[in-house]
């Protein structure tokens, strides 16, 4: 199987490194305006280097990943399916939910496999969790994914680049649609949204919440899931994922730490985009997929929350009358 990567920065460095190492896979080039970037990439893992994706693809190839910048992943993935080539393309899909579905269109038309890089799925700690609530009453989720500021962040806010990850793990928790949001978002420091608290509800009547921000000084990645019978407690950085259980009248319960893989995410991901390439299957995040969490994190930057008009500052220092009948 001949592949390629477009955009070779930090996410696309590493699907170039993981593709050159899996058997059966040959990594034929990576592509970058940014010759430097791409001439270093291609000499460490023996590969070539171009400027961009149509010389990629006149060197002929069955797959490409697209770890572009976002506003360019329409144009490079429509060109690619239009050559008859697989197309693994990095979240979010596109710039708007307009754009996926005409990607994902173009793909149906052309019966090459698209597939969204959703890589959390692909966490083993993330695998732990939903084969744990499998079967289970599903009540609540809670995610908090929070860092510092990325060096290299641009046209996008903590939404776009980090609760798509946990929309789309909170759709697939629970097999069910998100049909309501309620954000509340803010620009501390930065000129897009750094912070934004965000709340579901689920067509099945799950709850979940997501806190994230770019203001940690250090990386934070949690989940907390309660059903009628477990509560389960995971770090997706330390892949530790505790379920508690047998809860009694008392307040007592048992607890136990559950197995968690050690698989690289993206390894596995990359291993399931390519089987399902040579399978002909639906590959394990489809583009359906892909644009049904970026329509939910595009609502929640469109959604205003309603605010209690401001009161006379005197009346509120004033002390609540008492009346007596």
């Amino acid at each position: 199987m001949r592949v390629g990567v477009v955009g070779v920065g930090v996410m696309g460095s590493n699907h170039a490194r993981v593709f050159a190492g899996i058997p059966g896979a040959e990594l034929v080039a990576v592509a970058d305006p940014d010759r430097k970037q791409a001439e270093f990439v291609a000499r460490t893992l023996g590969c070539t280097a171009v400027a961009d994706v149509d010389a990629l693809l006149a060197l002929g190839v069955d797959c490409i990943t697209i770890a572009a910048p976002t506003h360019l992943h329409r144009d490079i993935a429509l060109a690619c399916i239009s050559r008859g080539v697989h197309v693994m393309v990095e979240k979010p899909i596109a710039s708007t939910v307009e754009e996926g579905r005409e990607i994902i269109a173009a793909a149906r038309r052309a019966g090459v496999t698209l597939m969204v890089g959703h890589v959390e799925r692909f966490n083993p700690a993330v695998a732990a969790i939903k084969q744990a609530i499998s079967g289970e009453d599903i009540l609540s989720i809670g995610i908090t994914r929070v860092g510092p500021f990325p060096p290299r962040m641009s046209n996008v806010g903590v939404v776009i680049d980090l609760a798509v990850h946990d929309i789309d793990l909170i759709r697939w928790f629970t097999d069910s649609e998100i049909v309501e949001v309620q954000p509340q978002l803010s620009s501390a420091v930065a000129e897009r949204e750094d912070i934004a608290l965000l709340q579901f509800r689920t067509a099945s009547g799950v709850l979940a919440h997501i806190n994230t921000n770019w203001l940690t000084p250090f990386k934070a990645r949690n989940v907390t899931v309660a059903t009628r019978g477990k509560y389960i407690q995971a770090d997706l950085l330390t892949r530790q994922v505790t379920e508690c259980f047998g809860f009694q009248p008392d307040g007592s319960y048992s607890m136990r730490h559950l197995s968690v893989g050690h698989a690289e995410p993206l390894r596995s991901e990359l291993l399931a985009f390519l089987r399902a390439v040579r399978a002909g299957t639906p590959p394990a995040v489809t583009g359906e997929e892909g644009v049904a969490s970026l329509e939910i994190a595009t609502h929640c930057l469109s959604v205003r929350p309603w605010a209690a008009p401001k009161s006379d500052p005197k009346s509120e220092r004033q002390a609540p009358r008492v009346v007596a009948g």
